[in-house]
């Protein structure tokens, strides 16, 4: 099993900033899943992987595609209290999930 989170690459984000917004991403699809599904995840070490998409609507066109094949999504929008305007799309995670199942959504994405 593993979560993948895909970050927006054209926004500029600092390192910080950046690891914020994928522990946010990560918890809330995490949140998304289901108990059995959160608990296999868990016990299984709780593989990520931190990939990158180019903008806004890349981010949306994943979460899209993770919803339609009922896999635990969350896109992520900012707060705008340091680096970006409130309401920023920033990122998407995608999982917990079978590692083929979040393949199938996120598998041509390069790794961050």
């Amino acid at each position: 099993m593993k979560q993948a989170i895909a970050a927006r690459t054209d926004l500029g984000m600092g390192r910080g900033k950046l690891a914020a917004q994928v522990a946010h991403a990560s918890l809330s699809a995490y949140e998304d899943a289901s108990p059995s599904t959160r608990k296999a995840w868990k016990g299984s070490g709780q593989k990520k992987v931190v990939l990158k998409v180019s903008g806004e609507q890349a981010v949306f066109d994943v979460a899209s595609e993770a919803e339609r094949l009922g896999i635990p999504n969350a896109v992520i929008r900012d707060a705008g209290h340091t680096q970006l305007d409130p309401g920023t799309v920033t990122a998407v995670a995608v999982g917990p999930a079978e590692d083929d199942e979040v393949d199938r959504v996120t598998g041509d994405l390069s790794l961050y």
